[in-house]
């Protein structure tokens, strides 16, 4: 590795650990420091694979950059998208803590840069500063949240609910464009389609019935919201 690309590595690496929203905030100085000489930095172009269903992991992995899907494959080889990660939280967290195998697979929806720190390392941190154990313990709490809540929503609304529910969830994640109603990430149809348990052509009618409807308007992988009321009833009926 050249001399510049390591520098640019080890910034990444340290703009992770002091990000204010990093779980490693709570570390003293000489923590953070072992926690970066124990930290490999790696990039994703779009549609690349971040790990696979079956593989190990091998260390707690941190978005640094970019928007990442994780998925599952279902019957027939179709997609299940299970989570969507945004900075500069963790995918892949379950496998490792568990000391299993990956359940799921994670491809980058976008150019994404992640941080891996190496199992070993998390484990002794862990053990010697009570302050990351919650931080970490909160943070995978709020994730078991919201995966409770998806499993009802998925099981329980129709067709429109589901849409209008992904479509706040995506908002919720990623925010809006300078323009405050065009939501930050576009997906493909399908991909809108297995975050919300429907099939494409589906996914299809009914975000055309929203835009007739006047509640969001399409360009292409863009969706803008135009009526946040509705779009909420929407998914609060079900």
């Amino acid at each position: 590795m050249i001399e510049s690309d390591k520098k640019i590595r080890e910034q990444i690496c340290l703009e992770v650990i002091n990000h204010p929203n990093s779980v490693f905030n709570v570390l003293t100085p000489e923590e953070k420091e072992n926690i970066q000489n124990n930290m490999s930095c790696s990039f994703f172009k779009k549609g690349e694979y971040i790990y696979k269903e079956g593989e190990k992991p091998l260390g707690l992995i941190s978005l640094k950059e970019g928007k990442v899907k994780i998925f599952k494959e279902g019957v027939g080889g179709r997609e299940q998208i299970v989570r969507m990660a945004k900075p500069v939280g963790f995918i892949g967290y379950r496998a490792l803590f568990a000391e299993e195998n990956n359940i799921a697979s994670a491809v980058a929806i976008e150019d994404s840069v992640t941080c891996t720190v190496t199992y070993d390392m998390i484990l002794k941190l862990i053990k010697t500063n009570p302050e990351l154990s919650l931080s970490i313990i909160r943070s995978f709490a709020t994730e078991l949240g919201f995966s409770n809540n998806r499993t009802v929503t998925l099981t329980q609304k129709h067709i429109r609910g589901r849409l209008a529910e992904s479509l706040l969830f995506l908002r919720d994640t990623y925010g809006f464009e300078d323009d405050g109603m065009t939501i930050k990430v576009y997906l493909s149809r399908e991909d809108i389609a297995n975050l919300s348990n429907m099939t494409t052509s589906n996914a299809i009618r009914t975000l055309s019935t929203f835009a007739s409807e006047g509640v969001i308007a399409i360009d292409g992988r863009k969706i803008k919201i135009l009526d946040k009321v509705k779009l909420d009833r929407i998914s609060k009926l079900g």
